[in-house]
């Protein structure tokens, strides 16, 4: 049965929110605006904005009234016929780092990267997926590159998975890692239209699989796929990370951490908590679900690192306090000995009192499912040491104007017990922070965008990236990878309310390969009106 739910746009979320924020903090509302009725909430884990996008589209009807025109008009479209796709205009020099084949200027952003040798992967929403019958959108995309990242080879979508004799397709949340000897891995979150059947999935394949096969969505593609967690309602499995690398005796293993969220008969959360799943290389032997947050009731934004030690790491938050009178986000980690599948005691990284939670005061995009929080690790010394990051903002009105974000960086010598923190960003709005070990080079690759350079507006976006000092903490170098800052809102399609949740920084031996999105390139939409600039994903490389 489908839920009846209206899903206003996320615009409408934080101008409620913001509403509602006055009005519980005592202050007077904006003349015109209506009191809010929204309930007091007590730490309501948020699902990602990629969810959010799905319900969008997957439930007509009531829910259509929150999709923006232009997609709503796309979606229609493509339950006829699927417009026509004609080439775009020719890349601006801006565009020159576009990591897609993308000619009908649908948007793509969520970006994540993974390199072996000359291979790079990325993988992303991409939102071609509208032009699927039927239409999908955001759909999981991928992106290979065989020379290193400086052009495109292959590209595609990944493909559904069959669970209880349905078809369930990946709506996206990606992320991208290679393991020993090349082999590929991509994971998604992937669900039926009415969410009756839902699943974390990783798929895996070779760079020459995905070279020669036919793209798209091809399941040639990816010949290996698992649904490692599967779930009906009032289930609903989120937000999923990734990561492979050698754990003691059990060698090469794959681990899998994500979001159980139970909701309401309306699709509301209700609580959520954190699990993860160990597989082997090869995928045929997968653990049951762990739960690793414990009895936290309201969590969300999990990472998992394989570290050089063979330990696995595994990074969470913990909402506490209500969206309308301000929430507090506990960060909060547990580290598993090599080879093991039991985690050790909880520890608490950091209490962010001031998240970005709420809405960026300068840009369109709602940062209500941000500060996620990265982690990685890096031998210092011949011990491994742990980071972790995120944004906190500097300052926060009523509870949901983020205002001034900036990258915290946390430290820890003995697994979580102790941390030392400092602020890797200097002024401005910085948010999304990606760390990267950097395996074989002596710095951490730590990116971010900032608005910094906006110094009038805080609103156009650059994309900055900072070689930071493993036994220090300092950053050592800081590189702006964006000639000119990008317009954010100017993408047609989502109008600025959604870039993603995240991007990312991959280095090995000292180069980065940073993977994020920008509206540089111009290009007819679907065939129609003028070239005009659109949200496109974007590879460039750095030396640390």
């Amino acid at each position: 049965m489908r839920r009846k739910v209206i899903a206003p746009s996320l615009g409408t979320v934080a101008l409620g929110l913001l509403v509602s924020a006055f009005v519980t903090a005592g202050a007077t509302p904006p003349s015109g605006a209506a009191p809010s009725t929204r309930p007091t909430r007590t730490g309501i884990a948020p699902l990602s904005q990629t969810v959010v996008l799905h319900d969008w589209f997957s439930q007509p009807g009531a829910r259509q009234a929150g999709v923006p025109p232009v997609v709503a008009r796309l979606r229609a479209a493509a339950l006829g016929a699927a417009p026509r796709a004609t080439p775009g205009a020719a890349a601006a020099p801006l565009a020159a780092d576009v990591f897609n084949h993308d000619t009908v200027g649908l948007p793509q952003n969520e970006e994540s990267v993974a390199v072996c040798g000359r291979t790079v992967l990325g993988g992303t929403n991409d939102f071609r997926g509208l032009l699927l019958t039927p239409p999908q959108s955001p759909a999981a995309g991928w992106h290979l590159s065989s020379n290193g990242g400086r052009t495109v080879r292959n590209e595609g979508l990944l493909p559904p998975v069959t669970i209880a004799g349905q078809p369930v397709p990946a709506l996206g949340d990606p992320v991208d890692v290679a393991g020993e000897r090349c082999s590929l891995y991509a994971s998604s979150v992937n669900s039926t239209p009415d969410d009756s059947v839902n699943a974390i999935v990783v798929y895996r394949s070779r760079p020459d699989a995905l070279a020669s096969c036919s793209g798209g969505s091809d399941a040639a593609c990816w010949p290996t796929s698992r649904a490692v967690a599967s779930a009906g309602p009032p289930h609903f499995l989120d937000k999923e990370w990734m990561d492979v690398g050698r754990s003691g005796r059990a060698g090469e293993v794959v681990w899998v951490s994500f979001t159980d969220f139970t909701r309401d008969a309306t699709g509301a959360p209700l609580s959520s908590s954190i699990k993860a799943v160990r597989c082997n290389p090869t995928l045929t032997t997968c653990t049951d679900p762990i739960l690793v947050s414990g009895s936290d009731q309201q969590t969300q934004f999990s990472d998992v690192t394989v570290g050089p030690d063979g330990r696995t790491y595994l990074s969470w938050v913990e909402f506490q306090g209500s969206p309308e009178t301000g929430q507090t986000m506990v960060i909060k980690l547990r580290v598993a000995p090599p080879a093991s599948t039991q985690f050790g005691p909880t520890r608490i990284v950091a209490t962010e009192t001031e998240p970005m939670v709420g809405v960026l005061h300068a840009n369109s995009f709602v940062a209500g499912a941000t500060t996620i929080p990265k982690n990685g690790v890096k031998m210092v010394h011949g011990h491994p040491r742990l980071f972790v990051v995120w944004e906190g903002c500097l300052a926060r009105p009523f509870g949901v104007v983020c205002e001034e974000p900036r990258i915290h960086l946390a430290g820890s010598d003995d697994f979580g017990m102790r941390w030392k923190r400092t602020v890797l960003s200097l002024s401005g709005d910085n948010y999304y922070p990606t760390i990267s070990e950097n395996r074989g080079g002596p710095a951490l690759a730590v990116a971010w965008y900032t608005n910094r350079h906006d110094r009038l507006f805080h609103s156009r976006q650059d994309v900055e990236l900072a070689s930071v000092d493993p036994s220090t903490g300092a950053v050592v170098k800081r590189q702006r990878l964006t000639r000119v800052s990008n317009e954010t809102d100017a993408d047609p399609v989502l109008l600025g309310q959604f870039i993603g949740d995240y991007f990312e920084v991959f280095a090995q031996r000292g180069v980065a390969y940073v993977h994020y999105n920008a509206n540089y390139r111009f290009v007819r939409l679907v065939g129609q009106g003028l070239p005009i600039p659109q949200q496109d994903n974007y590879l460039t490389k750095a030396r640390l």
